[in-house]
């Protein structure tokens, strides 16, 4: 029971840091990466769709991306949906190919990124923290119920702490990581 109580917070742990990789990657840097578009749906033939679907992507330039999409008739939605993200693109449709240049950020755009990142990296630790909580109480209601001694309860909370302490300082090294990458210039 205790062990499976564990397993249960730590994939749920690993989730969240997983999301939270996600959702730095979704940050603009002001460098060209195909990721910028993960969140970016096109309404393709009545139904809405992942552009990744859509499109190849392709990097000429640091602040270049090229989109080719497989299907030519489905140009003027994708320019559209991507004029319509909260991106802050320009894309450019030459009839054949969608060419995007990324716009060098500011400084005080580098800053409002840092925020964002910061607001994501929060949000992950709580959801960590929630997910201990819930561990703790079921293995806290085992204690109480008799099912287990507390010596092993006590156990399993301390392995508990260090699973949580880990989850977090990825995600904290993970922020780190993303704030040297946005204050880069």
């Amino acid at each position: 029971m205790i062990d499976d109580t564990l397993l249960e917070a730590e994939e749920k742990m690993d989730k969240a840091v997983e999301v939270a990789k996600e959702e730095f990657g979704n940050i603009r840097t002001g460098r060209a990466n195909p990721g910028l578009f993960n969140k970016i749906t096109v309404e393709y033939y009545g139904a809405p769709t992942p552009l990744q679907q859509l499109v190849s992507f392709q990097v000429p330039e640091a602040r270049t991306i090229v989109l080719k999409p497989h299907d030519k008739s489905s140009l003027g939605s994708i320019e559209r949906a991507l004029r319509d993200s909260n991106l802050g693109v320009n894309p450019s449709n030459d009839g054949t190919i969608i060419r995007i240049n990324l716009p060098v950020l500011t400084e005080e755009r580098r800053k409002e990124y840092i925020k964002l990142a910061r607001n994501k990296a929060e949000d992950a630790r709580v959801s960590v923290r929630s997910v201990r909580r819930k561990a703790k109480e079921t293995l806290d209601r085992a204690v109480k119920d008799g099912d287990i001694g507390e010596d092993e309860g006590s156990r399993a909370e301390k392995e508990l702490e260090q699973s949580t302490k880990s989850h977090v300082d990825s995600i904290d090294e993970l922020l780190r990581h993303k704030e040297t990458e946005l204050l880069e210039v």
